[in-house]
């Protein structure tokens, strides 16, 4: 892990991952709905149907934007939208209450003891995108 604090390296602050999917409902509607998330932002695209909006919790902020606003803003994106994955690693307290609350999302990688000490459930959110609960302790 770099410690370095010298003048020419940059302070950096919160983390807020932008998860780019096909529809944005399904996937804010998996935060609001199994965790307990507010939602923050929401902008409507021409046709009503949102294409960015932002959900928050406990100092916790996830963005959701559709790959189609995406291109359209910037068309050449288009090759970076294909064939990349991020997953989505959040620390909890009580995983037996995650696991109650993914319901009926799939289930990536079930609830399993790591060798660095947690607890862990891999999911995939309706956007694709695959979320990583961790209860250490």
């Amino acid at each position: 892990m770099n410690t370095n604090t010298s003048p020419a390296s940059p302070r950096l602050g919160r983390l807020t991952p932008v998860l780019v999917v096909e529809r944005v409902e399904p996937s804010i509607r998996f935060w609001i709905d199994r965790f307990g998330f507010t939602a923050a932002n929401e902008v409507p695209g021409p046709d009503g149907s949102l294409v960015f909006a932002s959900v928050e919790k406990d100092g916790i902020e996830v963005m959701v934007q559709t790959r189609a606003s995406v291109i359209a803003e910037r068309a050449d994106a288009a090759g970076e939208l294909d064939g990349h994955s991020i997953v989505l690693f959040i620390e909890v307290d009580d995983l037996d209450a995650i696991e109650r609350a993914i319901g009926d999302a799939p289930v990536v990688k079930p609830r399993h003891r790591t060798f660095y000490g947690s607890h862990e459930i891999y999911v995939r959110e309706p956007g694709g995108n695959v979320v990583g609960f961790a209860q250490f302790g």
